[in-house]
This record gives C-alpha cells, sequence and structure tokens, in this order.
C-alpha cells in the first residue's frame, strides 16, 4: 500500500484537537446532588454510640448453629430462580452500560465492495457518452465520531452506570429478602415442629386425665359429665395438632419453592435454645440508613433519572460529527492497491435543530416528571428503612422482656396444673379447674414460642445494619461527600 497522503495526516491532526475540545465541553443538565431527608438524626435520642464494631455480622443466621438452616441458604443462594433473574437482569445493565461506554469513542469499520453498472443510452449523459459498463470495485477504512459538546454521551453514560449500579444493589436487596423469607420460613417451621411437640404432650396429658376421671367415676366419685368434658379436651387437642401438621406441610414446601428443591422433606427438630439477636447500641445514626441496598438501589435510580434530563436537554444544540474515509478504488482488481487506486475523504457535519413541533420540550418535561417521581420514591425508601429499623429496635427490647414474662408464667402454670391434677385425684377439686390450668399451661407454652420465633427473626431487619457499617460505596465518592453534595 502506498504512504499516507499529508492530507490525511491533517485530518488525523485535526480529528485529535477536536476530540480534546470536547472533553471540555459543558453537560447539560445539573450534576447530582444526594437530596435532604427529613429523619431524625438518631434511632434513639440517647448519645450517639459507637459504632465501628460490626453490629449484626454478614451471615446472621450463622447464630443459630444449625446445619439444615445453612445448607437451606446456601442451596438457595444457587438454585433460586428469582436470584437467576436478578442476575440476568444485572448481567443485561451491565452491557447496556458498555454499549453506553462505546459512545465516546470513534467508530471504525471495514467496508469492500465490487459492482458493475451500465449506464443508459438515453439519457443525456448516454447521447454524450454513450451506453457504456463500468466496473468498480473498492477496499476502504470509515470513521466516524460524534463530538460531545453538550454532554449527551456524557449523562447517557452516567445514567447507564446508574442503572447498573442499581441492578446491582437491586440484586442484593432482593438476595437479603429471600434469604429473610427463608429464615424466617424456616423458623416458622421448626416453631411448628416444637408447638407439634408440645400438643402431642398435651394430648398424652388429657390421655391420662380420661383414665384418672374414668376410674373416678367407676368408682361414683366423679359424674359422666367430667369424663365427657375430658373426652372433648382431648378431641380438641387432636383437631389442633392436625392444624399445625398442615401448617408445617405449607411451610416445608414454601422452603422448596425458595431452594429450588419442589421434593424437599425435612425431618421434625426444635432449637435446644432460641438465639438471640445481638442488640445494636443506643442511639444509632440515621445516616447509616443510607448504605442499606434498597436505599442505594432508590438513589441510583434517581441519579440516572437526573441525567437523562441532560441528554434530553442536549437535543436543543446542534449536533457536530466527524466523518472520514481512507482506502482505494479501482475498475481491475489487480489495480486495486496501485499508486493511483487511492482515496480518502474528510468532513465536519452539523445538524441544527430547527422546529421539531415540541418534541424536544416534551421529552425533557417527560425525563423532569420521572426524576420528580424517582425522587419521591428515594424519600419514600428512606423513611421506610427508617421505621423497619426503628420497629426492629423496639420489637428486639419488648419481645426480651416479654419472653422473661411468659418464661415465669408457664413455669407457674406447670406447677398449678400438677397441684390440680393431684387435688383432683383426692376429690378437692372438680374437673373444670383441672381444665382450666391445662389450658392456661398450653397457651403459655405456645404464646413463649411464638414470641421465641418473632425475636430471632428480627435480624430479617437488622440484616442491614452490618453494610451500613462497613460502609459499601460503589461509587467511591462520585456523587457524593460527607455534606451530600457532589464531589469536587
Amino acid at each position: 500500500m502506498p504512504p499516507c497522503p499529508p492530507h490525511f495526516f491533517k485530518a488525523r491532526l485535526l480529528l485529535s484537537v477536536m476530540f480534546t475540545s470536547a472533553l471540555a465541553g459543558c453537560a447539560m443538565g445539573t450534576d447530582y446532588v444526594r437530596p435532604a431527608t427529613a429523619l431524625p438524626a438518631q434511632h434513639h435520642p440517647a448519645p450517639v454510640a459507637e459504632t465501628s464494631e460490626t453490629i449484626i455480622q454478614a451471615e446472621w443466621w450463622q447464630l443459630f448453629k444449625d446445619a439444615t438452616l445453612n445448607h437451606l441458604v446456601t442451596q438457595m443462594l444457587a438454585d433460586n430462580q428469582d436470584l437467576h433473574a436478578a442476575l440476568a437482569r444485572l448481567a443485561a445493565s451491565e452491557a447496556a452500560a458498555r454499549e453506553a461506554g462505546a459512545e465516546r469513542y470513534p467508530a471504525i469499520g471495514l467496508s469492500a465492495n465490487q459492482s458493475r453498472t451500465r449506464t443508459s443510452g438515453e439519457t443525456a449523459l448516454g447521447q454524450i457518452s454513450g451506453s457504456a459498463l463500468y466496473p468498480n470495485r473498492r477496499a476502504a477504512l470509515s470513521l466516524g465520531y460524534e463530538f460531545d459538546f453538550w454532554g449527551r454521551v456524557q449523562r447517557s453514560n452516567e445514567a447507564a452506570r446508574a442503572e447498573l449500579l442499581a441492578s446491582q444493589f437491586g440484586r442484593d436487596s432482593l438476595q437479603l429478602a429471600l434469604v429473610g423469607e427463608l429464615i424466617q420460613t424456616y423458623l416458622t417451621l421448626r416453631s411448628d415442629d416444637e408447638q407439634l411437640t408440645i400438643t402431642r404432650n398435651l394430648l398424652a396429658t388429657h390421655q391420662k386425665s380420661i383414665q384418672i376421671v374414668q376410674a373416678r367415676v367407676t368408682a361414683g366419685a366423679a359424674s359422666a359429665l367430667d369424663l365427657h368434658r375430658a373426652e372433648s379436651a382431648f378431641h380438641a387437642a387432636e383437631a389442633q395438632l392436625s392444624q399445625l401438621q398442615r401448617v408445617r406441610a405449607l411451610s416445608q414446601n414454601q422452603l422448596g419453592l425458595l431452594t429450588g428443591q419442589p421434593a424437599l422433606t425435612l425431618p421434625m427438630a426444635v432449637f435446644k435454645q432460641w438465639p438471640q439477636p445481638p442488640m445494636p447500641p443506643v442511639g444509632l445514626p440515621s445516616a447509616l440508613l443510607e448504605a442499606r441496598p434498597d436505599v442505594r438501589q432508590a438513589e441510583e435510580k434517581l441519579i440516572a433519572a437526573q441525567a437523562r434530563i441532560g441528554v434530553a436537554k442536549a437535543a436543543y444544540f446542534p449536533t457536530i460529527g466527524l466523518t472520514g474515509l481512507y482506502g482505494s478504488e479501482s475498475a481491475a482488481l489487480a489495480q486495486l492497491f496501485t499508486g493511483g487506486a487511492g482515496l480518502w475523504s474528510a468532513a465536519i457535519g452539523l445538524t441544527m435543530p430547527i422546529f421539531d413541533a415540541g418534541k424536544t420540550s416534551a421529552r425533557v418535561a417527560q425525563t423532569t416528571a420521572l426524576q420528580a417521581e424517582s425522587l419521591a420514591h428515594y424519600r419514600k425508601t428512606v423513611q421506610l428503612a427508617f421505621r423497619e429499623v426503628s420497629d426492629a429496635l423496639v420489637n428486639l427490647r419488648e419481645y426480651t422482656a416479654e419472653d422473661t414474662a411468659l418464661s415465669a408464667q408457664a413455669t407457674a402454670a406447670q406447677q398449678a396444673l400438677r397441684l390440680a391434677q393431684t387435688r383432683y385425684a383426692a376429690g378437692y377439686v372438680g374437673y373444670m379447674d383441672v381444665l382450666d390450668t391445662q389450658r392456661t399451661f398450653h397457651a403459655a407454652q405456645l404464646q413463649q414460642v411464638q414470641t421465641q420465633v418473632r425475636a430471632a427473626e428480627l435480624p430479617r431487619v437488622d440484616e442491614t445494619l452490618d453494610g451500613l457499617v462497613t460502609g459499601d460505596d460503589r461509587r467511591e465518592g462520585d456523587h457524593r461527600d460527607d455534606e451530600h453534595g457532589p464531589t469536587p
């Protein structure tokens, strides 16, 4: 191939100069500044406590020391279809971000073609030159580049990157939610197991009571009414047992769906001791909520919506682009790369919008409205996050006190039941006293189990506090500083 003509190097120099100047262009729209939220500074009025230590470990379900639960969580993270769908959405967002980023660079193409053209002898040209057949062969490199003077490409890249981060935080938020749902369902199942054990013990107690009452009826020390009452209580416990078995089967089916194992079967088991989650420090700063995945996802969507306003406003201004061509063209293939076959071209084009019937204005209004919607959604997400953590802190404190009281109640009810059974056998009280103490003891046991389950489930809300402390900032300060302003 012959050496490049001097004009080609001039064109390349012009391209470099204009590319550099484009980098200094101004972007339409405003830079993102994190909006203020009307939240208290702390979750409690107490002084802010030290938050340098981990509040809730990342894999907080390890607190239960349950191998079955750990296996279920691992299985769900690998086979849950909702997570697979989230990963697919994330891959699509990554591809979209790469596509948007490609607009910052020139587009270079290679073309080659061969043609044969016959002119008409009936045209004015044909009357002069006559009819002829013209072969043509061409091979060339083409270049196209849009100078981003108005920041359209820049804002488009900002929007694409924000959408990518939103997809990442959305995946994280979904994963946290699914893990929380699985653990809640598993705890419910184990609660059902414990209630089944309590109800079976109650059935055995009722069976013994029937035998005692039958003996007293035979001896003439009790009426048949007592026997019917004892049998009625026994059958009521049977019905409750069947209901608990049904609820447990439904919980097991839900676990199968979450883990991608429709035929999942779990044997009965009970916790020896329901673990209590660690108490977060008092005076927890509300600003930590900004690191929650759901809050971060809402903020990235807000950033993307604001960037799209700049993309829309850039359409008010002219589009300036550079096109170039360098290659060879000849009638014969053998002469395609000879000295006389070379060709090149370079051009700068400008497209100026004059009238579009309000299309650009409508698009700007649309993106502005969508940004306002994203802003409202972001603030609502922050408010919901504050409420969830506040509710968890209140419940954690009160459930601990409630469990202590219920434990004492269950102990007292058990003692009362033993005394009532002894006094009935001796003929000092009626059987209604025995039934009443049985119901009280059974209800206290079940209520204590339910309270322990609710307390154990609290990390489902508090689980994000670990990420809040570690500070997962994938933007590395791109849009914010300590004062919620843009990074200089």
